[in-house]
This record gives structure tokens, C-alpha cells and sequence, in this order.
């Protein structure tokens, strides 16, 4: 393995440790990103569930979308993520970005996200 894996594997173990301590109960949206797509999921770690789940790789966005990997396309699944969570009858959520920065294309996924009704 090699430093910088091990690097950002420290660096997401730290965020989540300190997102399970502050979550009280509540789901954690963890951020996936990828050189061409971003995922996004709806945890429940008490009954370690998925609530829901978006990406660019849905057929609706990525027809929608220039590319994947933009900060446009990170809005529209911060939106799509927002809308599922409040179907499913979450509005407050804890925000996992995982061993990303919070600048770009997470920030911009955040920020719809919040648009949308979730809370965090």
C-alpha cells in the first residue's frame, strides 16, 4: 500500500470516527467521487442500511449531463439526493465527505443538497 493510500485511508477513518460520534441517530450522506462521476448514498448505520442513493451514471442524468465530473453535475445529484431523502422521510442528515476536500465538486453537491431541504 502505498503512502498516500494509506494517507487517505487515515484521513476517512478520521471523518467518520468523528461523524459517528457527533451523528446522534441520525443517517450520514457519504460522498463518493471519481475522475468521471460522483455518487452520493443515504446511510442509516444503526440498522446499516442504504435510504437512498444517487449518482451520474442514472440514465435520466447522465442523458442531461455534458459530463459526470463537474461541479453542475454534482449539483444536480446534491438535488436528486435531497429530493429521495425527503421521500423517505429524512431531513436532517450528517455530511461524510470522505478523504476529499470540502471545495469543488463536494461542496457544490453540499450546497444542493441543502437547497433541496436536507439539513446539516
Amino acid at each position: 500500500m502505498s503512502t498516500l493510500d494509506r494517507t487517505s485511508q487515515r484521513r476517512m477513518q478520521r471523518v467518520r470516527r468523528t461523524l459517528k460520534a457527533r451523528a446522534a441517530g441520525q443517517p450520514r450522506l457519504s460522498v463518493y467521487r471519481s475522475s468521471k462521476h460522483i455518487y452520493v448514498q443515504l446511510i442509516d448505520d444503526t440498522s446499516s442500511r442504504t435510504l437512498a442513493a444517487a449518482s451520474t451514471m442514472e440514465k435520466d442524468l447522465k442523458s442531461a449531463l455534458k459530463t459526470g465530473a463537474d461541479k453542475s453535475a454534482a449539483a444536480a445529484v446534491g438535488k436528486l439526493i435531497a429530493e429521495r431523502a425527503l421521500k423517505a422521510g429524512v431531513t436532517a442528515v450528517v455530511f461524510d465527505r470522505g478523504p476529499y476536500i470540502y471545495h469543488g465538486r463536494v461542496k457544490a453537491l453540499a450546497d444542493a443538497a441543502r437547497e433541496g431541504g436536507l439539513k446539516f
